[in-house]
């Protein structure tokens, strides 16, 4: 490494101020920082330190990621060859996923980082590294058939529109990774909904199995039927859905790896225990309200099986925690967790035409985190002056 760091000291000349490369100078740094610990410190001000900066943060959070990648890896691979009826191995399964879903990652990557740079190069600011997260978000919310062409304008829209124009990282009031799955979703809904999307590789259906369905439980679910099956007809048990050999996005189908990440973020301090738990809640809380005044068979839906289906828990852990989106307040984070739940399972029962109510819920409630957060330190001024006024007396 000291080599590297010797030959990167020696390249940088050129770009830093009055050089001839001094264009691509946010670029330069973006790739610098990435590789090694800045050597300047900030000045003039008092500052809390500790052993959290940005950068761990942040590989922690893709750490708490990699459980739901691989199997959504594993799972792309599985699905495809159950599809064509082929008897396939586990290193057969998982290098077909991996050849899938690595071109999506290095498209996220690649248009992600680029606009990132040309923007802070035009307000001549360092490039925040909050993208090195999104950019690995974006793929995981995909099916793992969407054309790449979509996955670099889904990822334009969601850095420009999502991010950029409210002043970048740390300023967006949206998730990036949701917004690009949105901006999807209601520009291409055939690309995003249906029974051959997500499954990798058939989009011309050759070879699939006579009648064999890629519908995920969900969209099952929304034709009012009370029977889940596979693609071949055989049904769902509760340990499919909760392990997640279902179809579904990369990374949102296996319950299990994901609350496995879950646990890494919690341990390490990084995403808030409390609204990933209030979101389960809210979710719980708003089935049990469907079952007792259930009319149709989507409204029977045991309310834990709906906790393991489509993106609920993996919006819990990696969307709703989004520091940046959410509410920062310890009162407001329960609010705004146990809303979201809440109001996933209403949209994704009661509007068949949003199934995957997750995606929608959480947009919301990141508009109305800041009112959220607004009212509840009113709530606490309040309180503590009518104490104050109590205790002059």
């Amino acid at each position: 490494m000291s080599a590297l760091k010797r030959f990167v000291d020696k390249i940088k000349p050129p770009f830093e101020k009055g050089g001839k490369l001094h264009m691509f100078l946010s670029g330069f740094e973006a790739v610098e920082t990435f590789l090694f610990v800045p050597n300047r410190v900030t000045r003039g001000f008092v500052h809390i330190r500790d052993a959290n900066d940005m950068k761990r943060t942040l590989i922690i959070v893709l750490l708490a990621m990699v459980p739901a990648l691989f199997f959504g890896i594993w799972n792309t691979g599985f699905h495809h060859f159950q599809a064509l009826g082929i008897q396939a191995g586990f290193w057969q399964m998982v290098w077909f996923g991996f050849l899938k879903i690595l071109p999506m990652i290095i498209v996220s990557y690649v248009v992600g980082l680029g606009i990132e740079i040309a923007f802070a190069q035009m307000r001549n600011e360092e490039v925040a590294e909050g993208y090195f997260v999104t950019g690995m978000l974006i793929p995981m919310v995909m099916p793992a058939d969407v054309p790449l062409w979509m996955v670099a304008v889904a990822t334009v829209f969601a850095v420009v529109i999502g991010k950029e124009v409210f002043g970048g990282t740390g300023m967006n009031i949206l998730n990036p990774a949701l917004t690009a799955r949105a901006f999807l979703f209601f520009a291409y809904p055939s690309h995003m909904s249906g029974d051959k999307v997500w499954i990798a590789g058939l989009a011309d259906g050759t070879g699939i199995v006579d009648g064999y369905s890629g519908s995920t439980i969900l969209g099952q679910a929304a034709q009012h039927t009370s029977t889940f099956v596979n693609g071949l007809g055989q049904a769902y048990k509760p340990w499919d859905m909760f392990v997640g050999t279902i179809p579904g996005s990369i990374g949102e189908t296996s319950t299990l790896a994901i609350l496995i990440g879950a646990v890494i973020l919690i341990l390490a301090g990084v995403g808030s225990w409390k609204i990933i738990l209030s979101v389960f809640a809210g979710g719980a809380v708003m089935g049990l309200l469907l079952n007792a005044f259930a009319v149709n068979a989507f409204m029977e839906l045991p309310f834990w099986q709906h906790l393991l289906l489509g993106g609920f828990a993996f919006g819990a852990v990696f969307m709703a925690t989004d520091p940046v989106s959410a509410t920062q307040t310890e009162r407001g984070k329960w609010i705004y967790g146990f809303l979201i739940g809440f109001l996933a399972i209403l949209i994704r029962v009661l509007n068949p035409a949003y199934p995957e109510g997750v995606m929608l819920a959480i947009l919301l409630m990141n508009v109305f985190a800041p009112l959220i957060d607004h009212y509840v330190v009113e709530a606490n001024i309040r309180k503590r002056l009518k104490r104050a006024k109590v205790t002059a007396n």
